[in-house]
């Protein structure tokens, strides 16, 4: 059965169309806001088995995501895997893994997200990892933006390329066209 991750992701009004400061403080004409489909659990399931898929055969003990983006990504991750799924959250805004989470030193761990765009919440949240002394072995998301330039692997259901620009060379800013920030990350 092939799974059409673009006609799920309208179907379920994550993919958004207007002018957005994205969490990277960067504007765009799209938006995907992934909550809008992980309201559905069948259809996130759905999503998902398409990264699972792709990474059932990787060697990876625990999975992890960011906060907010990457919570539920991680449970259903975890869930069609069989691999406990834990989170990172920020405290005055830098990432920290809470609530007793624990990673053990060497253990191999897969970073979800639901967008990844410049891959700054992985990278915040792999810096954390690495200080616990684990091995970061790919970062999987439902939607890969194709931007972001981080040094590990990424799986995803879907890429899609969706422009973003400097606020300075905004043309929907030009135009006068008022922007919404749909993201979970505190910026101005």
């Amino acid at each position: 059965m092939s799974i059409n991750v673009l006609d799920i992701l309208k179907e379920s009004g994550a993919l958004l169309e207007g002018h957005f400061l994205l969490s990277s403080g960067r504007h765009s004409n799209r938006y995907c806001q992934c909550a809008k489909l992980l309201q559905y659990p069948d259809k996130s399931e759905k999503v998902l088995s398409v990264v699972t898929e792709k990474i059932k055969n990787l060697d990876f003990d625990v999975v992890v995501g960011p906060a907010m983006g990457g919570i539920i990504v991680a449970y259903e991750v975890g869930r069609q895997t069989g691999k406990p799924a834990i989170f990172t959250e920020r405290v005055e805004g830098k990432m920290e893994l809470r609530r007793g989470f624990e990673i053990e030193r060497g253990q191999k761990v897969l970073i979800t997200e639901d967008v990844v765009t410049t891959g700054k919440s992985s990278l915040e949240t792999i810096e954390i990892l690495k200080e616990l002394g684990a091995e970061v072995v790919g970062i999987c998301c439902i939607v890969d933006r194709g931007s972001s330039t981080t040094p590990y692997p990424i799986y995803s259901s879907i890429k899609l390329e969706i422009e973003s620009y400097d606020p300075s060379e905004c043309p929907l800013c030009k135009d006068g066209i008022a922007y919404i920030k749909p993201g979970s990350r505190n910026i101005k």
